[in-house]
């Protein structure tokens, strides 16, 4: 049985065309089917078409059009459509179906993306009426992921998520024994046809990704356990996709990690071990970028790239304030962090308001005067927002000094006195220390306030046992 399913998948592969080529010479017209304010329907579709009306039309049909561009496809025209109601077997109704069709047979599309979740019936009817390839937004994000997960466990998680997203759709979901697949995702090249995959031959390779998870899954845990004997603290970096997650990262690391301006240019997890002002290493991770509507199976298969995120001591909640529809990316943001687990009005959650260099002078004054920064006050620990920008550095001597505060809200700090010959113990402090303050007498005597993490804490009053406790916070 293996040997088939092995056989099967390598002959897909072979047959597969290049991805980029094939998405270049794709014909893609974008539809926003978005249900009208106060229009029944929501629920009888979902997706986008039931979405919040606090997004503005424009801004949820450009990121539609930013999604497909993400994968290189030829997008010649969107469209919006406004919905008095959704139709069970189209989605839209039957004028405007016809009318698409007219400009489906003019534009020469090859493909059209739904900004909304279809039902296979509505996909086939909407294929057959079209004489198209139709996707729908949740077939979308699946390619997006699949073409840019680059770990083993990423392109495992993502394959699982597409398969089972596929698995209801096998049976009777293609109109035309010519619409041919090959390899993974609906660009792929002349292969099987979807009417002759077998269900079977799909749960099979299923099941055998899950062993294959399960085996990195336990990579990943001893991982953290190696790290959690070196424990430094983490923050994690979260936030709408495309919000400059990437690009903060770079300017706080000084790494190179990809930062585009695209949709979706992070999925796989990074992180990197970096210096606070005040000498306290953390571990800054990089994640995957939410987005709203994001595919439900991809939520429970991308839980494993959060776990920096679930696990982390502090978590960057990074905006990018000139977008218009910032508010509600926050929105999709907390909804996504609450179905982790994680409360969103936490102590350890930082919220980074990024893309300054973007705003004009009245609204970048504005953000400055809300989150208090242009009073340059002395609250490091503050709960307000910090307004930043990865590209010029404005905000980022702010933001790592609010960091290292939130990480030192439980830690006890310490007064002591050392003589100018003891420099082991000076270095001692430099390494396992944050060092607050430093100031020396006429005789050479340092008189240093320093920061210690709790497990560090009994190893310091071994050494030190003269030091005068401070308090807690620093």
């Amino acid at each position: 049985m293996s040997e088939t399913l092995t056989s099967g998948e390598a002959r897909l592969q072979a047959q597969a065309a290049p991805e980029g080529e094939i998405a270049a010479a794709t014909h893609t017209l974008v539809i926003g089917p978005y249900l009208a304010r106060g229009a029944s329907g929501a629920g009888q579709g979902g997706g986008q078409g039931a979405a919040a009306p606090s997004r503005s039309v424009e801004a949820r049909l450009d990121e539609a059009t930013g999604l497909a561009a993400a994968i290189e496809l030829d997008v010649v025209e969107s469209l919006a459509v406004s919905l008095p109601r959704i139709r069970p077997s189209t989605y839209l109704g039957k004028g405007r179906v016809e009318e698409i069709a007219g400009l489906i047979r003019a534009r020469e599309i090859g493909l059209v993306v739904m900004d909304c979740a279809l039902s296979p019936v509505q996909q086939r009817n909407l294929e057959k009426a079209w004489g198209a390839k139709v996707i729908d937004r949740t077939g979308l994000i699946l390619e997006i992921f699949g073409r840019r997960a680059s770990t083993r466990e990423g392109t495992l998680q993502v394959e699982h998520a597409h398969l089972a997203y596929q698995k209801s759709r096998l049976v009777r979901s293609w109109t035309h024994l010519e619409r041919q697949r090959g390899g993974f995702g609906f660009l792929g090249g002349p292969g099987e046809t979807q009417i002759e995959a077998d269900r079977r031959m799909i749960q099979e390779r299923m099941t055998r990704i899950e062993r294959d998870l399960d085996a990195v899954v336990r990579t990943r845990g001893l991982h953290r356990q190696s790290r959690a004997r070196v424990p430094y603290p983490i923050v994690a970096l979260v936030g709408y996709t495309n919000a400059g997650k990437s690009s903060l990262f770079n300017a706080l690391t000084r790494a190179e990690v990809t930062a585009k301006d695209m949709l979706f240019a992070t999925l796989d997890p990074t992180a990197r071990a970096t210096k606070l002002p005040h000498g306290e290493t953390v571990i800054l991770s990089d994640t995957v970028g939410f987005i709203s509507d994001l595919p439900t199976p991809l939520i429970a298969a991308f839980r494993a790239t959060l776990e920096d995120a679930i696990e982390a001591d502090v978590l960057l909640h990074v905006r990018d304030v000139s977008h218009v529809d910032s508010e509600a990316q926050a929105e999709d943001v907390g909804e996504v962090l609450r179905e982790l687990g994680i409360e969103t009005t936490a102590d350890r959650i930082i919220e980074v308001w990024n893309k300054a260099d973007l705003l004009d002078d009245d609204e970048r004054t504005r953000l400055l005067n809300l989150s208090g920064q242009a009073k340059a006050r002395n609250d490091r620990d503050s709960a307000a927002p910090v307004l930043v920008s990865a590209v010029t550095g404005e905000g980022l001597a702010a933001l790592t000094a609010r960091i290292e505060a939130r990480i030192g809200r439980n830690r006890a700090s310490f007064a002591v006195a050392l003589p100018p010959e003891d420099g082991a113990a000076l270095n001692w402090l430099y390494e396992n220390a944050e060092i607050l303050d430093r100031r020396s007498e006429a005789d050479g005597t340092l008189h240093l306030a320093v920061r210690i993490a709790p497990e560090k804490e009994p190893r310091f009053l071994n050494r030190f046992a003269a030091a005068r406790r401070l308090g807690r916070g620093g």
